[in-house]
């Protein structure tokens, strides 16, 4: 037969990607579109889904390609089965439940968040780390244990990923806002004194994200100055929770992962806590830390050589889907 790949869909917000990933973990290609609301707003679920819709074929398309691969060579087909906005997520679990069929192949679901992870512990060389994930649905602090993936720390309420873009938003910049916040923070100077909260292993942004909007909207600050600030006090919150969790653990490895991974100061911080405790600093590829298809893709390849699947007639979308209650087996404990 040959080489043998698995093609993985992933849709859960914004994005909608196609992959196709060997299964001894070559990336053969990575293709997507990304929806982009008007100014000032954030992702309608269902005018993404169905800019999901539209997009689909020509994606689809590229990315066999791309990958140059026939379709008798695709072992199985991947889908995000959640969490995530309903109808984008149901989009994509249609696309990849007609492939599954037509090919007459396994369909797999996966856990969006265990994709990250996995996609980034493969693009890394990382074997056992303690991840830190952050992006616009996720901000966790996890690490393997007892079959599963177990959170030690996470958001009491909006994600970093959440917190940026709205600021993004409310600051003039498009949705996602990530890298024009990043940038507006390089040039600012002054660190203006915002609300940083912590509760045990666990940070909350709500009262950051007020604060801030609330003094853009004053217009006494530089613009620069509060999107420092602003950056400043929600990585310090994540790096204290991540570092506490570091000497509990003991790990040997920190692995930053997700959207928000791409982000170079909070690299920083988190580069200086894993040298203070002697452990390894890894972060996901710029290419790979936001949604795509590979993540879904790889992800379904693990889970494809340990038989796990599920049928058309029970592939339902799991909009909110914790990662550890997620079986993992793959993963010696």
């Amino acid at each position: 037969m040959g080489l043998k790949a698995c093609l993985g869909v992933e849709s859960t917000a914004h994005t909608f990607g196609v992959s196709i990933v060997t299964l001894d973990g070559k990336i053969l290609s990575d293709e997507k579109a990304v929806y982009k609301p008007p100014m000032g707003r954030g992702i309608h679920p269902r005018e993404s889904a169905q800019h999901h819709t539209k997009t689909a074929p020509t994606i689809l398309q590229k990315a066999i390609e791309k990958a140059k691969i026939k379709p008798k060579n695709i072992v199985a087909v991947a889908f995000s089965q959640g969490p995530g906005l309903g109808p984008c997520l149901r989009t994509g679990a249609t696309v990849a439940r007609a492939l599954a069929s037509y090919l007459k192949v396994p369909l797999i679901p996966v856990h969006h968040a265990i994709g990250h992870i996995e996609l980034a512990i493969l693009t890394t060389g990382a074997k056992d780390p303690l991840v830190v994930l952050v992006s616009g649905g996720h901000t966790c602090i996890v690490a393997f244990a007892g079959g599963r993936w177990r959170v030690f720390g996470e958001t009491e309420d909006i994600t970093l990923g959440n917190l940026i873009d709205t600021y993004g938003r409310e600051a003039g910049y498009p949705t996602p806002s990530g890298s024009a916040v990043e940038a507006d923070a390089k040039k600012g100077k002054k660190f203006i004194d915002l609300p940083l909260t912590i509760k045990g292993n666990n940070v909350s942004y709500s009262g950051l994200l007020t604060a801030a909007l609330n003094k853009l909207k004053g217009g006494k600050w530089r613009r620069e100055d509060l999107s420092y600030s602003l950056q400043e006090a929600a990585f310090t919150a994540l790096a204290e929770t991540a570092e506490r969790v570091l000497a509990f653990t003991e790990k040997d490895e920190l692995l930053l992962a997700g959207g928000v991974a791409a982000n170079r100061r909070l690299q920083e911080m988190l580069k200086a806590i894993a040298e203070e405790h002697k452990a390894r600093f890894f972060v996901v590829p710029r290419e790979y830390s936001g949604d795509c298809g590979a993540q879904i893709a790889w992800t379904g390849v693990l889970a494809y050589k340990h038989k796990v699947k599920v049928s058309i007639e029970k592939s339902f979308v799991k909009p909110k889907w914790r990662l550890d209650m997620v079986p993992i087996p793959w993963r010696k404990t």
